[in-house]
């Protein structure tokens, strides 16, 4: 009966890769294939003072699936990109760029997402994104706090020049300690890696912001990784 179901909403809502629109599948091969490709160290115009590294440019299915997860309510998406994630997170670490002696050293802090756009997105996307490459790495022991909030006021930053992105998140993003998994963080956080996670780099902004909010609170960020740059 499910399968009959299942054939029958295809009929009228055909199934289509998240990546590249293909019909028949919800991701495919193909995509996949273009997810694994070596991460690009980036330079935003903004920059958060940290190196940044992307798993390509937003472009292709890295683009598709990040528009379809946060747009189009494709929530299945965040299982492939979180284990692209998760690939170039190991990728980094064989390259020696991410070095934690072990994974239980390493903390994925999702950059914040504002809160009506996650509302509307029946979730934060890069929260989700995030946590299903922890799944991939190691969920019993990679942590995600999602310790960054949007205050109201930030608008929209599409069409938004460097400068004017700036000015629309500074003094904008709260830290949340109880959140935090770390009870002494400004001590115990020296033994961990911690990577920012996002889905786009556009001018650097949010991440610079993210940065110095953390390192405000005493928890100093190695990384920041994205699914891809502009």
């Amino acid at each position: 009966m499910t399968s009959v179901l299942s054939s029958m909403l295809d009929l009228v809502l055909p199934r289509e890769c998240g990546g590249c629109e293909a019909v028949g599948t919800l991701w495919c091969a193909r995509c996949e294939d273009e997810l694994t490709t070596s991460p690009l160290e980036v330079h935003p115009r903004v920059d958060p003072g940290v190196p940044c590294w992307a798993m390509g440019t937003y472009t292709g299915p890295r683009r598709g699936a990040v528009l379809a997860l946060k747009e189009r309510g494709r929530r299945d998406l965040a299982a492939p990109l979180g284990r692209a994630v998760s690939r170039t997170v190991a990728r980094l670490r064989t390259l020696g760029h991410i070095d934690p002696p072990q994974l239980a050293d390493l903390v994925l802090v999702p950059a914040p997402t504002r809160a009506r756009a996650a509302r509307g997105r029946g979730g934060d996307p890069v929260e989700r994104l995030a946590r299903a490459a922890a799944g991939v790495l190691a969920p019993e022991h990679v942590s995600v706090p999602q310790v960054l909030r949007m205050r109201r006021g930030v608008r929209d930053s599409v069409g938004l020049g460097a400068a004017a992105r700036a000015a629309n998140v500074a003094g904008r993003i709260d830290f949340l300690p109880a959140r935090w998994d770390e009870p002494r963080a400004t001590v115990q956080h020296r033994d961990r890696t911690i990577l920012l996670v996002d889905d786009v780099l556009t001018t650097g902004a949010t991440a610079c912001e993210s940065v110095r909010v953390l390192s405000s609170f005493g928890i100093r960020t190695d990384w920041v990784l994205v699914v891809a740059a502009v």
